[in-house]
């Protein structure tokens, strides 16, 4: 089945970003709207009117440059604060000495804070300090003192943009995180998927070479031997977990980035599960089906089956060839179920943890972990003495990748 690298990109500062750029438009046209109901109070208007040309054209200019960490460079941060600091100098100058002393408002007023929060969602809260300590000199340098109301609107924007930046840290070491989880997760499924592969055809043919190798002695008992050094060999790689190819997760600058190979889905409509089945039947076997067809998606029907093949297997292995095996198949409205049973003398307790620790991964990796990849869920009852009976479930809402849709 074809293979494609499917990339994931979770950001959390991404929505800031887009915050950031409205405010700063909101707040932009807001100072305008102070100016112009106090326009007559002014000493000399025309360097606020001066002023407000120059903040309205930068802020609508470098309205990209706020759409990102990457666009969002140190120069801009840096002349961005340097125009916000100016504005609140200039107010001195364009404004009265009376309104000024009365804690009338700056000429860019709350504008000032969206420069203060650039740089705490681009740098964190150290970046967030600076600025806003630079913003407070300019407002105590405005007012002449240390006023109540300057100093508790300087504390303000100080707080919250170091909270700000803190959370922003805190938000990209949890994606970093997440995304490397994300990839171990993607990694395994892939390692179980070609552990089954391997267990369902390698294993199975160099197991087989042993035993026939032993019967027929001579030259043959050698290459079984050897075919029998190769399967433990191959177990053992397989249960330890087989090296995932390299998937690197990037913080960048519309968040972290998460790649994981996938699977390519497979064209063309439902599959009749009892097509795959039939095969199966046989002298020894018995299969019991329903009258209509039970359709599933090419991947779970596939996956399905050779849960089924894997039972079957064990039954031969371990039951002997003259055990009977019957497969039921159920057709439920959300789910199918699929039963093998078999006469055999059953599994003694303890006998499938023993054989996972030994690398015989059988039903940990053919039968369970097949349908625990389709969201279904695989039971296996053994009463020693009454054989063993496994029971597969497979949701009916799987998609194209094999995988249950969240509900």
């Amino acid at each position: 089945m074809a293979k494609r690298e499917r990339v994931m990109r979770m950001s959390v500062e991404q929505p800031l970003w887009r915050a950031l750029t409205a405010y700063r438009v909101l707040t932009m046209l807001y100072a305008v709207g102070l100016f112009a109901t106090a326009y007559d109070e002014f000493v000399r208007p025309w360097v606020a009117v001066a002023y407000y040309a120059v903040l309205c054209g930068w802020t609508l200019a470098t309205l990209p440059r706020v759409a990102n960490a990457a666009r969002c460079t140190k120069r801009f941060l840096a002349a961005d604060l340097t125009i916000a600091v100016t504005g609140i100098l200039l107010t001195t100058v364009a404004d009265a000495h009376e309104r000024v002393q009365a804690g009338g408002p700056t000429l860019p007023s709350i504008w000032t804070a969206g420069s203060v929060l650039a740089f705490a969602i681009k740098g964190g809260w150290r970046w967030a300090a600076l600025a806003s300590s630079l913003v407070a000199v300019a407002n105590l340098v405005e007012r002449g003192s240390p006023a109540r109301d300057t100093v508790h609107n300087v504390i303000l924007v100080c707080i919250a943009s170091v909270a700000i930046g803190y959370v922003v840290e805190v938000a990209r070491a949890s994606e970093r995180t997440l995304a490397r989880a994300l990839e171990i997760e993607a990694a395994t499924r892939e390692r179980e998927r070609l552990a089954r592969d391997i267990h369902d055809s390698v294993l199975q043919v160099l197991a087989m070479v042993q035993r026939r190798g032993a019967v027929i002695g001579g030259e043959a008992a050698e290459l079984g031997r050897m075919a029998g050094e190769q399967e433990i060999a191959l177990r053992t790689l397989v249960s330890g977990g087989l090296v995932p190819v390299s998937r690197v997760s990037e913080d960048a600058a519309e968040g972290a980035l998460v790649r994981a190979v996938e699977e390519e889905p497979e064209p063309g409509g439902p599959v009749d599960l009892r097509a795959l089945l039939a095969p199966y039947a046989g002298a020894m076997v018995s299969l019991a089906e329903p009258g209509a067809p039970v359709p599933l998606t090419p991947v779970a029907a596939r996956e399905v089956a050779a849960a089924v093949g894997a039972a079957l297997d064990n039954v031969r292995r371990h039951a002997g060839e003259d055990a009977r095996a019957w497969i039921l198949v159920e057709d439920e409205p959300d789910e199918v179920i699929v039963t093998v049973r078999d006469d055999g003398p059953g599994i003694p307790e303890g006998r499938l943890v023993q054989a996972e620790g030994e690398g015989r991964l059988g039903v940990a990796l053919s039968i369970r972990g097949r349908l625990r990849d389709l969201g279904g869920s695989a039971e296996l009852i053994s009463v020693p003495g009454q054989g063993t009976e496994v029971e597969l479930k497979v949701p009916k809402d799987v998609d194209t990748r094999g995988k249950a849709e969240q509900r």
